[in-house]
């Protein structure tokens, strides 16, 4: 079978581009072949795409196929494990069909979700910081920084249903920070352009934050440090405002003596999950949607294969709200 897939055409070094990428053909044929229905998008990707990538996934090579997560229904099989029709989730990207042998796909529930983009959304991330990393409960004073992302919108949803007291988001526009107390629940939320984000912070939470979710760094980490309680705990998941922009600067040292003073628990993690942490987000998420409790915040982009870069490019540019897929036409 021939199918037409997005292939790195050449490493990023600052801003990422449509040069980066090219469109070819490829013959697929294995054990399995799969129809790709959602291609999932995280920021996190671009990492991948830079010749020194810091992260600890073999980067991409120019002539590699970009390998984001995705979700999509099996056509042919001839394993016992998989059948024609079967909803499967891997890592094989931005291609119109893929194939291989049946081990390389993760066989999923039709019925789990309302929408099978949901599989593609990063809860995992989301749950495991706020829950397991930060610790969040009862009575928490919380700021999560990019809140309108698609870890984000879904950390401040998490810290409600565990109980926070308060729980504030950064956005990137008003509209975005208008959507995250009307939709999202958040209890209040700001434009980060407007004004110096230690005085949003003071205004909003006087008595001082005791969790910070963090996936933006830079200032929103240093007004974080400035309004934080004595023993906050950080959950650091990110550095965007240093990451997007390339540079060797993408993931700076966080000032540690100024967490130190204030007696602050710096708590980085790393977004590999195990499968117990894609259980227990699971078993939750559902459990929360079941209730009422919970939005699944996401922004689905319809098209072909050849809009999958252009999508990806607007995400990095703050375009869309929440979790992004791109649902194959």
């Amino acid at each position: 079978m021939i199918t037409r897939e997005i292939r790195l055409a050449a490493h990023v070094t600052d801003e990422p581009g449509l040069d980066h990428f090219a469109l070819a053909e490829t013959e697929v044929d294995g054990e399995v072949i799969v129809r790709t229905d959602y291609v999932g998008l995280a920021a996190t990707y671009l990492e991948l795409m830079r010749a020194d990538c810091r992260i600890p996934v073999p980067a991409w090579q120019p002539g590699d196929r970009v390998g984001t997560a995705v979700v999509g229904t099996v056509v042919r099989s001839d394993s016992p494990d998989l059948a024609v029709g079967d909803l499967v989730q891997s890592m094989t990207g931005w291609s119109e069909y893929s194939a291989g042998p049946a081990a390389r796909y993760v066989k999923l529930d039709r019925d789990l979700f309302p929408e099978p983009s949901y599989h593609l959304g990063q809860g995992v991330t989301a749950y495991y910081g706020m829950a397991d990393v930060a610790a969040v409960g009862e009575g928490d004073v919380v700021f999560v920084s990019g809140a309108a992302g698609g870890v984000g919108s879904l950390a401040g949803q998490i810290a409600k249903c565990r109980g926070a007291a308060r729980v504030i988001g950064s956005a990137g526009s008003r509209a975005k920070a208008a959507y995250l107390v009307d939709e999202l629940g958040y209890d209040a939320a700001f434009d980060y352009h407007d004004g110096p984000v230690a005085d949003r912070l003071r205004e909003l939470t006087p008595e001082g934050i005791t969790v910070f979710f963090d996936v933006v760094g830079g200032e929103q980490y240093q007004a974080a440090v400035r309004t934080a309680r004595p023993g906050a705990r950080f959950a650091l998941c990110g550095s965007l405002s240093h990451q997007l922009g390339g540079g060797a600067d993408r993931f700076p040292e966080p000032d540690r003596a100024a967490a130190q003073a204030r007696g602050i628990e710096l708590l980085p993690f790393s977004c590999h999950h195990t499968p117990e942490q894609v259980a227990a987000w699971r078993e939750h998420f559902t459990r929360w949607l079941g209730e009422g409790r919970f939005v699944f915040p996401q922004t689905l982009v319809e098209g072909g294969i050849k809009e999958v870069p252009g999508a990806f490019l607007s995400m990095l540019k703050g375009s869309y709200r929440g979790n992004v897929a791109v649902r194959l036409a």
